[in-house]
């Protein structure tokens, strides 16, 4: 599984759903998360060639990278943020554990910039429930992921905001679902998504090689 496969399934996820996203942050926000999460995935599927051979700690830092120079608002720095550091803490093949290593730093990091915490209605509430799932591991761990952060952005519709624009409508924001929440979720279910599509493949692939290996040959005629 290459990293340029995943970042194009990412970015995909965030230009389909760009109207949903915008019509999010229209209600709590500045109205233009969706816009913005779309220019900069344009920008980052424009650049798909950069990082098509890249191992995929550095596909990550330039995805990153250009998040930071194109998204714009208070997304950009976030969404660049997460990828640098995910880029700093993942060896060239991850497994669980270095992915939930990896987010615990993430989410460090992120906190440290938007001083926001766990529960105040942010994208960090379902950064930390997943990482939380992955350090714990288990079977069916792809599916679990990915309906850990499905769930986990939409409960945020039931928690305060108490930062960002939407800390600003108190009780009027209760209901609904953060905007940067719901784009981490759309990412991790293209990214779980991809793996499991790459998995079954290779399954078949290997299944085949094996029928193929153990077909009967007719016998001889005598």
């Amino acid at each position: 599984m290459s990293a340029a496969s995943l970042v194009a399934h990412v970015t995909q996820q965030f230009i389909d759903h760009a109207d949903e996203l915008t019509a999010l942050d229209q209600a709590i926000g500045d109205g233009d998360h969706g816009i913005n999460m779309r220019r900069g995935a344009l920008a980052i599927q424009a650049r798909a060639a950069d990082v098509a051979d890249m191992p995929l700690p550095a596909a990550l830092k330039t995805v990153g990278m250009l998040c930071i120079a194109t998204i714009g608002g208070a997304s950009g720095p976030v969404f660049g943020t997460l990828l640098m550091t995910l880029a700093k803490e993942l060896p060239d093949t991850p497994t669980a554990p270095d992915l939930a290593r990896a987010l615990h730093a993430a989410i460090a990091a992120i906190t440290r910039l938007g001083k926001a915490e766990v529960g105040q209605k942010t994208l960090l509430d379902v950064l930390a429930p997943v990482q939380q799932l992955l350090a714990a591991g288990g079977d069916d761990l792809l599916a679990r992921t990915r309906q850990c952060a499905i769930d986990s952005a939409n409960a945020t519709a039931h928690l305060d905001a108490l930062r960002g624009r939407a800390a600003f409508l108190g009780e009027r924001a209760m209901g609904h679902v953060d905007p940067g929440a719901r784009s981490v979720a759309l990412a991790i279910t293209a990214i779980c998504d991809t793996l499991a599509a790459h998995e079954s493949a290779h399954d078949r692939a290997h299944d085949s090689a094996y029928d193929s290996a153990h077909e009967i040959s007719p016998e001889p005629s005598a």
